[in-house]
């Protein structure tokens, strides 16, 4: 399974930043699709995760702002991201497994990741 991020970029507080990840290669394998994140000089952390049925799960500070969505045609998801702040600043990165989980070690397969930036 192969993982393409895209639709970083840099932004000002308060605007909107759309990403989008599409998987490849033996898709039947993966269920949940999942964005983490990684600020500078932190670890990783996960953000959001849909199901291949649409089940989802955000990480608190997700909830309100972001939203994540799937179009299984074309194994895609997206995460709408409004109303950024500076402290959302990092690296994001798609994730694939056959699971639904917030767990970074539980997933399987990851995308090159895509910067968002956003300045005060």
């Amino acid at each position: 399974v192969q993982l393409q991020a895209s639709g970083g970029g840099g932004v000002q507080a308060g605007g909107s930043l759309r990403l989008s990840c599409t998987a490849s290669g033996s898709t039947f394998k993966i269920n949940a699709m999942a964005w983490f994140r990684q600020a500078a000089g932190k670890e990783r952390e996960f953000v959001a995760a849909v199901s291949r049925t649409g089940n989802t799960h955000y990480k608190e500070f997700a909830k309100g702002r972001f939203t994540i969505s799937r179009d299984n045609a074309k194994n895609t998801i997206f995460l709408q991201m409004n109303d950024l702040k500076p402290e959302d600043t990092a690296v994001y990165y798609c994730a694939a497994d056959p699971a639904l989980t917030a767990y970074e070690y539980r997933y399987d397969y990851w995308g090159q990741g895509t910067q968002v930036t956003v300045s005060s």
